[in-house]
């Protein structure tokens, strides 16, 4: 007797007799991943500066720290166009390749930062480490549902 509980989320379709899996919704993830860049954008321009000018001693200043941080920025905001989109797979797949630069620049700070740093000025970079990591997971999450690349519809 076939196990009919594999095939209670596959339809067969209309023409072919083929079953097929229904894909998985797009949008949510969509959402998540433009919450969570427009997030990180603002943390990273703004929050990051001023927070470390609050925690750090030396209490660097908030004006070159946004200034500094919008030219580290500068691609961030050139994908920012495509990620908030979120259908391109050749994009998402840039952007995934940039971010995860980012995300490795921001661990070696978080690390580098890790000794001689107060707590707080940790927790900053770790909050900046984290956000991005989410994206990271959110564009490889959208870029598996989305419809392959190599597959050509005739």
């Amino acid at each position: 007797m076939p196990n009919t509980s594999d095939r209670s989320n596959q339809t067969p379709t209309a023409k072919t007799g083929k079953i097929i899996k229904p894909s998985k919704p797009i949008t949510p993830i969509r959402q998540r991943l433009m919450v969570t860049w427009l997030v990180w954008l603002t943390f990273r321009l703004l929050a990051l500066p001023i927070l470390i000018n609050v925690f750090n001693i030396s209490s660097p200043d908030i004006v070159g720290g946004i200034a500094w941080q919008a030219l580290w920025l500068v691609p961030a905001f050139i994908l920012t166009p495509s990620i908030l989109r979120g259908r391109s797979p050749y994009a998402l797949l840039i952007d995934s390749m940039f971010t995860l630069v980012y995300l490795g620049a921001s661990g070696v700070v978080l690390f580098t930062r890790a000794y001689g740093s107060s707590w707080a000025e940790i927790a900053v970079y770790f909050i900046d480490f984290v956000l991005l990591f989410a994206i990271n997971v959110w564009l490889f999450i959208l870029l598996k549902r989305l419809p392959s690349m190599n597959n050509v519809v005739k």
